[in-house]
Parts: structure tokens; C-alpha cells; sequence
């Protein structure tokens, strides 16, 4: 089991910056009907009502995405 850091954990604020696209973009990634047109929905937890992101994982999906 990999050790995730809270400091490497971004809102969907900054992931949108890191990426260079709308934070509403990254809040559709994250929705189950995004399963439609992506099988694997960009990887995200959820604590409560808030989302956070850990950058190894968005870059991981990333690279398979780019495939």
C-alpha cells in the first residue's frame, strides 16, 4: 500500500491550474457518467463532500490516457 502524503494531495482548484483547464472540467472527470466516454474517470478521493487528488495518480492517468 503506497503512504499518500496530505501534502501532496490537491483541491480541485489547484489541479485545474497544475493542468491548465476549468475546474469544472475536473469536477466532470470525477462524476460516474463521465464513465461513458472514459472507462477509467480521473482518480480522485473523496472525504466527505470535498475532492482531493493525488498528483502521482492524476500524472499515472495521464500517461494512460495519452495511449
Amino acid at each position: 500500500m503506497t503512504r499518500l502524503d496530505p501534502e501532496d494531495l490537491l483541491t480541485p482548484a489547484e489541479l485545474a491550474a497544475r493542468l491548465k483547464v476549468s475546474k469544472s472540467w475536473v469536477f466532470e472527470q470525477t462524476r460516474e457518467r463521465s464513465k461513458i466516454r472514459n472507462k477509467k474517470p480521473l482518480p480522485h478521493i473523496r472525504l466527505g463532500k470535498y475532492l482531493r487528488f493525488s498528483w502521482i495518480q492524476v500524472s499515472e492517468w495521464l500517461i494512460e490516457q495519452s495511449h
